[in-house]
C-alpha cells in the first residue's frame, strides 16, 4: 500500500521513545541521561502535533509543552491541569487528538500507555542508547513478527551528546 495514499486518509499514530540497549526509559519517574540531540528530535517532530503521555509522565515534564496540544491520561478524575486535556483511557485519548488535528499523533511515554499503544500504533521512532543504565521503567519487548526496522541513523557523539546512540524507526509489518 501507498504511504502517499494512507496519509492522505488517515494520520499517523506513532510512538516516540528514548531507550538503553535493556529498554530502559526511566528512574524515578525521571530522564535518567540528558541527550541534546534526542530532545532536538523530540521537539522537530512533535511541535504543532499532538501528544498523548499518561498523568505521571505530564507531572515529571510538569507543564504544556509549547506548540503543542497534550493530551494526559489519567483515571484521576480531578486531575485537571490548566493548557492541557485529559482523557480516561487510550481509546480516549486518540479519539480527542483526531478530532482536535489531522496531523500525526505522537504518544511519548510512559511505560504503561507504551505498553498499550504498541497494538495500535503505525510506527515506533526509538532514539537507542547504545548504553546500559540503572532504571525501573521499561519500554515493552517490540514484537519481531509485528514490527521490522525500515530506517536506521547512528547519532554524532560529541561534546553535548557523550552518549552513542542511533535513530531507529520501526514500522508494522
Amino acid at each position: 500500500k501507498s504511504l502517499i495514499f494512507d496519509k492522505k486518509l488517515e494520520q499517523l499514530i506513532k510512538i516516540l521513545v528514548a531507550f538503553d540497549e535493556n529498554r530502559v526509559i526511566g528512574k524515578n519517574n525521571a530522564l535518567i541521561w540528558h541527550l541534546p540531540a534526542d530532545l532536538q528530535r523530540f521537539k522537530a517532530l512533535t511541535t504543532g502535533h499532538v501528544i498523548i503521555m499518561g498523568r505521571k509522565t505530564y507531572e515529571s515534564i510538569g507543564r504544556p509543552l509549547p506548540n503543542r496540544t497534550t493530551i494526559a491520561i489519567t483515571r484521576q478524575t480531578e486531575f485537571n491541569p490548566e493548557g492541557i486535556v485529559t482523557a480516561n483511557s487510550l481509546e480516549e485519548a486518540l479519539l480527542k487528538a483526531k478530532s482536535i488535528s489531522r496531523e500525526d499523533i505522537y504518544i511519548v511515554g510512559g511505560a504503561e500507555i507504551y505498553q498499550m499503544s504498541l497494538a495500535v500504533a503505525d510506527q515506533i521512532l526509538v532514539t537507542q542508547l547504545h548504553d546500559i543504565f540503572d532504571g525501573d521503567t521499561y519500554f515493552p519487548e517490540i514484537p519481531a513478527d509485528t514490527w521490522e526496522v525500515v530506517a536506521r541513523e547512528r547519532g554524532i557523539t560529541d561534546e553535548k551528546n557523550k552518549f552513542q546512540y542511533s535513530f531507529l524507526t520501526y514500522q508494522k509489518k
